[in-house]
């Protein structure tokens, strides 16, 4: 997830529809699976999967190279015709190139600077402005890979525009994972696959249950129930229907660093120990049963009155 400099709205349909243009590019680029994302006006989010690491051959990088560069630009020095015959060549500028290319793949934080990079200078020349467009690096949640949790992490960025009242019906929003899935995307229609399994026919249906779940509200809409009594219910451990829950503001979904069962988290927070050679006070934290999938708990902390 990132955000624009001082949360300004500056994205209008056009710069919404570059980005989402952008996204599949890069990640295709990467090596980065898309399973949603969604962009507001001010900021977007993407839930991704990163693949084992795998073996890159050259003809697997050209055709990546080109994704991002169909055709050379004053951006793109280097004709692809050309970075083919250093590499068939074994030349060191061949090899150069392609170790630039396989430090970018597979990693999610390349990922992320390479679209925003790419995002910003678009942005900046359409509009004639320049300087930094985000206003922070990104923030990044690792996810236990349990179903239900990664379905839910996907339902409550799908549902942005909901939060946002821009509509009632995530479908009514374009640009997000799940309308442009339901449009026929063939790229966002497997990503929603690989969180939900199943056919296609399969998956609509039951990530639709999720968003729309019995109990969300009258007729399948969006849940009203106001910030006040979600806390109330919060505090003395109540429960309320997840479609209805994932329609307010979860901080463990951007602020938890790591959503998973203890085990899970306990081990990311030894890794983490590991490689920085630091001591952290940090523990993790309990959470609510929300998903109804056992007990979580999340490596930050979260404010009771920011839940």
């Amino acid at each position: 997830m990132s955000r624009t400099v001082n949360g300004e709205r500056l994205f209008g349909a056009v710069d919404q529809e570059t980005f989402r243009r952008q996204l599949w590019a890069v990640a295709d680029y990467c090596g980065v699976e898309v399973l949603t994302w969604t962009i507001l006006s001010n900021h977007f989010h993407v839930l991704t999967r990163v693949p084992q690491a795998q073996p890159v051959g050259d003809e697997e990088l050209l055709r990546r190279y080109q994704v991002l560069y169909p055709k050379p630009t004053k951006y793109c020095v280097q004709r692809l015709e050309v970075i083919r015959g250093y590499l068939q060549a074994n030349a060191p500028e061949g090899e150069a190139w392609r170790q630039r290319q396989l430090t970018q793949m597979g990693d999610i934080s390349a990922f992320m600077k390479l679209l925003k990079q790419r995002f910003s200078v678009w942005f900046n020349k359409r509009h004639k402005r320049y300087g930094t467009l985000w206003s922070e690096r990104f923030k990044s949640i690792l996810v236990e890979p349990k179903h239900r949790v990664i379905a839910a992490m996907a339902a409550y960025i799908d549902l942005n525009c909901v939060r946002a009242r821009i509509c009632s019906d995530p479908k009514d929003y374009r640009f997000c994972g799940y309308a442009e899935a339901l449009a026929g995307s063939k790229v966002a229609q497997k990503g929603l696959i690989s969180v939900i399994g199943g056919s296609w026919q399969e998956a609509q249906a039951a990530y639709r249950e999720i968003l729309f779940s019995i109990g969300a509200g009258p007729n399948g809409q969006a849940g009203n129930i106001s910030e006040e009594a979600l806390k109330e219910v919060m505090v003395v451990g109540g429960k309320l229907p997840l479609a209805m829950l994932l329609r307010h503001k979860l901080v463990y979904f951007t602020s938890g660093a790591v959503l998973g069962g203890k085990s899970f988290v306990e081990e990311q927070l030894i890794k983490y120990r590991q490689l920085s050679g630091r001591r952290k006070r940090t523990e993790p934290y309990p959470v609510p049963d929300l998903f109804g999938c056992g007990r979580l708990v999340t490596l930050r902390g979260c404010r009771a009155g920011n839940r």
